[in-house]
């Protein structure tokens, strides 16, 4: 910024001092009362502060990066609404973090680079300034988390030192569970416990776990963090019954600073660990000890997991991981090649992220195939050339593509209904039934979410999703003829693709 722009600036609003800012912000909080409801009100802006309301942004600092991705998903029109009818400033607002882990940096809007001594290098840590020198939250791992020891102690409790913060790109896809789970972990989020994080294979839920252990134990390093999966705890619970040393196994599951458990879906028809389960899941709560859970499924689409289970895991914040976008596709591997120092030309990084959309672990395998052939081959590498490096992988991602219109119309057509009743809101049996039917092979086979699958069958919300692929699944296995109607379907879909 000019000394010019500076000074205009200081002329026009350094004299409003934080009474003016106060009473800027009450207007701006009221007029945004009307626009919203009581309870996303007091949920999000509660907390909220004006750090500089003659800021051409309206810069609006709140408590976490989920307040700051929420806020800018869902409230940006009511709030800019609200800075000009109730304050009579027209603005773009701009939502910025200011965190529980703070320090005081120079007034400016940029991004920062702060030296820290690490050993004989320096690690370069980003904070997010916010104008007039208020304080804000150092978004990286702590020093700490970079030492030697630091990362012999990470693998000892089975935690990985690379799936880190700093390491996972953040996309649309993974947003809202990212911004979870940093709250977590800057302990900005005790009211999302449990922590419940669900998506399929290779999307990044123990990497975003591992992010978050790290950064408890870079935060204290003494206290005790739990980490493991959900066949280990099993497997625990049985030796600790056989030798009679279940007031140990207790003691060393529930007197803990923080449980994360990967997997969880596998205590599924495991009736003993269940029950063991649930009374250790309880202890932690009843504590406030975070508890954070992975699973490949939402909690209702678990087979065989008791109720009571269930309840636990919806009690606090349930956040999905979807499969990411061609741009973010780009960006995992961008950053893979700058980790590797792999040197690849942009027209062969698009046509692999163009080739391999399911997930990222699939997606840095055929990187590191390219890769691996590139550093080996004194050739070129071509396109042609990735295309039969990846063949295999390539045909395996478009041997299930199949569509939730095909599947709509290959359902429709298979029990004599109009394509029109998928998406209707009619209910008689004989058309929600079918709709369910397809709403079932729509979760099997595409890799769609619960809101959009719900979304192409008339705006149904992902309750109903759920709600549908329980009943189908419960009725093909009671009912033969629901059985063989959906298997045909389900090989008629296949076959076509």
């Amino acid at each position: 910024m000019s000394k010019k722009k500076e000074g205009d600036h200081e002329n026009k609003y350094e004299n409003q001092g934080d009474q003016s800012i106060s009473k800027t912000w009450n207007l701006v909080r009221e007029k945004l009362s009307e626009y919203i409801s009581g309870d996303a009100f007091s949920r999000w802006f509660k907390n909220a502060e004006l750090v500089d309301p003659g800021h051409q942004d309206g810069v609006v600092a709140v408590q976490s990066d989920m307040h700051q991705i929420w806020i800018e998903t869902n409230y940006m029109d009511e709030l800019r609404a609200a800075f000009a009818e109730g304050a009579g400033i027209h603005c773009t607002p701009k939502i910025v973090v200011k965190g529980a882990k703070e320090t005081e940096v120079a007034p400016s809007l940029e991004l920062i680079e702060a030296d820290f001594p690490l050993k004989k290098d320096q690690q370069k840590v980003a904070v997010r300034g916010v104008r007039g020198g208020s304080k804000v939250k150092v978004v990286t791992p702590e020093v700490e988390a970079k030492t030697q020891a630091f990362q012999r102690k990470l693998k000892r409790l089975g935690i990985n030192p690379e799936f880190d913060f700093e390491s996972f790109v953040v996309g649309d896809n993974s947003q809202f569970a990212h911004a979870a789970c940093s709250a977590v972990a800057y302990q900005e989020g005790r009211s999302f416990n449990p922590l419940f994080i669900h998506g399929r294979a290779g999307l990044g839920k123990t990497h975003l776990m591992s992010a978050v252990a790290q950064q408890l134990l870079a935060n204290d390093p003494k206290a005790k963090v739990v980490f493991l999966t959900a066949e280990h705890f099993a497997n625990e619970f049985i030796e600790a019954v056989r030798k009679g040393n279940l007031d140990a196994f207790r003691k060393a599951y529930r007197h803990v600073d923080a449980m994360l458990i990967d997997d969880i879906q596998f205590i599924a028809g495991k009736e003993r660990t269940q029950d063991e389960f649930f009374h250790t899941f309880n202890a932690l709560l009843n504590s406030q000890t975070q508890v954070i859970l992975t699973c490949d499924c939402p909690a209702p689409e678990i087979q065989t997991l008791e109720p009571r289970l269930i309840s636990r895991f919806e009690s606090g914040l349930t956040v999905e991981l979807q499969p990411p976008g061609f741009e973010t596709r780009v960006a995992i591997l961008r950053r893979k090649m700058e980790q590797w120092k792999v040197d690849l030309d942009n027209n062969i990084v698009v046509h692999i992220a163009n080739q391999i959309k399911s997930n990222v672990r699939r997606l840095e395998g055929a990187l590191t195939r390219v890769a691996s052939y590139s550093f080996l081959s004194p050739e070129k590498m071509s396109i042609e050339k990735v295309d039969d490096l990846l063949g295999d992988l390539v045909r395996d991602e478009n041997t299930h593509l199949v569509t939730v219109e095909q599947i709509q119309k290959a359902v429709a057509d298979y029990y004599n209904l109009n394509l029109s009743d998928m998406s209707s809101r009619r209910r008689p049996a004989s058309i929600a039934f079918p709709r369910q039917i397809a709403m079932y092979l729509s979760r099997r086979l595409t890799k769609l979410s619960l809101v959009d699958i719900g979304d192409a069958f008339g705006k149904r919300d992902h309750g109903t999703v759920i709600h549908a692929c329980k009943k189908v699944k419960s009725e093909i296995e009671s009912d033969p003829e629901v059985s063989g109607a959906v298997e045909k379907l389900n090989a008629s879909l296949e076959r076509r693709n």
